[in-house]
């Protein structure tokens, strides 16, 4: 027993000084290496240097002794800087460097297994449901439905006629889409309507109250907004002016002239038809009648009929009851405009002579070209024939001057030929 632990502690003496003596020549590298002025201070990538205080006190000198190892950049075995001692101590750091380099590679198999397994996570993170799978009613409404119309790329409805079932009806129907692709916002209301859901019941709805089919595609064409209305609204506008006795015939006649008719309340409407009997002091029938040929006046401003009024009234010089007769008769004189109302008076009074009560007689004249009078005037006067006095002989009646077409006038009128009447025009 004694003889087997002398024997092992030789064994163990024995590589210690081997030892000491490969870390000696390691140690002389290394002081080399910092002194050498080739190279950096600083260590390579993989530099590692463990010291080691160690005494012996057989010899009793002491030395710092270092090992140094160097770790590739690609690979992590370590590399002696100088081999040195007996072949037991090769054999060792070699059993250190392969145990180093296992240790090394497993770390990176580890690695990549568990970047691999974050891979795999997000790919399950972004796999979509199955569309088998029941959801809530929340997720319902966020599903966003692609729609089957390109995308709006163009400024012109025409592009869209082909993928829009609506839009094809419209034109089928006689609606001007090159009219409503110039207004603001309206293309794309178009565009959003389902043909089936919103338009086909507006349309048998105007069918219903008496509209003609071939003024289905004016209506529209004017006032795309119908299709946006509702139907119990419509319904009850219609019903309104019933009620005011205006007949079927009179409501489908009044909406196929005003397309923007039925999209104002019952309560402007009602104020509307107020306002025309207190302002002309008309009977509810006359203002019935006076609505029903211009329905227009349900639908545009008051204010261009309130100048009208006054410019009848105060400039052109007609008593209240003339101009209710006027209204009554015309009823465009109450939209006119006022420099050409003012111009064909002026023309008709203090040119032509004509007294105010004939103009009531013959209120059309106010509702006519400036030019057909004027030319009609100056051909009878080139004439000799200009009279518009009932009470004198050779008398031309002011309806008979604005109202005959050209070859009935020079017939008729100013009994010469319609050649006549064409050269003298060219000579004004």
């Amino acid at each position: 027993m004694a003889s087997s632990c002398t024997l092992l502690c030789r064994r163990c003496w024995c590589l210690r000084l081997r030892t000491d003596a490969v870390t000696l020549q390691y140690s002389t590298r290394v002081q080399r290496w910092k002194a050498s002025p080739r190279t950096s201070r600083k260590p390579p990538v993989g530099f590692c240097s463990v010291s080691v205080n160690n005494s012996t006190r057989h010899t009793g000198q002491s030395w710092q002794r270092q090992i140094v190892f160097y770790y590739s950049d690609s690979l992590p075995t370590p590399v002696l800087t100088e081999s040195a001692g007996c072949n037991d101590s090769k054999e060792m750091l070699r059993a250190d460097a392969v145990v180093a380099r296992e240790h090394q590679l497993a770390k990176m198999e580890d690695t990549s297994l568990m970047t691999r397994k974050h891979e795999l996570l997000d790919l399950d993170a972004v796999v979509q449901p199955s569309p088998l799978d029941d959801i809530s009613d929340e997720e319902a409404i966020n599903i966003s439905v692609p729609s089957t119309l390109p995308p709006p790329s163009s400024s012109s409805l025409r592009d869209y006629v082909d993928k829009s079932e609506t839009l094809t009806k419209l034109v089928q129907l006689g609606v001007k889409l090159w009219k409503l692709e110039q207004r603001p916002n309206v293309g794309s209301m178009l565009l959003r309507l389902d043909f089936q859901m919103d338009v086909s019941p507006r349309l048998l709805f105007l069918k219903g109250i008496g509209v003609e089919d071939s003024r289905l595609g004016y209506i529209l064409s004017h006032n795309p907004f119908i299709l946006t209305e509702d139907l119990e609204n419509l319904q009850a506008r219609v019903n309104y002016l019933r009620s005011k006795k205006f007949s079927s015939e009179s409501v489908a006649s009044m909406v196929s002239r005003a397309p923007y008719l039925l999209n104002f309340s019952v309560k402007r409407l009602d104020n509307r038809l107020a306002f025309y009997q207190q302002q002309l002091g008309l009977s509810a029938q006359k203002t019935r009648d006076v609505v029903a040929r211009l329905p227009k006046l349900l639908c545009g401003s008051l204010e261009p009929v309130k100048e009208n009024l006054k410019v009848c009234k105060i400039e052109l010089g007609f008593k209240e009851n003339e101009i209710q007769h006027i209204v009554t008769v015309v009823p465009k004189v109450l939209t006119a405009n006022k420099k050409k109302l003012t111009q064909i008076f002026d023309y008709l009074h203090n040119t032509m002579g004509v007294p105010h009560h004939l103009i009531v007689k013959f209120p059309q004249v106010l509702n006519s070209k400036f030019l057909r009078i004027k030319a009609r005037h100056l051909f009878l006067q080139y004439l000799g024939k200009a009279q518009y006095d009932p009470d004198q002989p050779n008398y031309i009646s002011l309806g008979c001057l604005v109202s005959l077409p050209d070859d009935a006038f020079c017939s008729e009128v100013a009994l010469a030929t319609l050649e006549d009447l064409c050269l003298f025009q060219k000579s004004m």
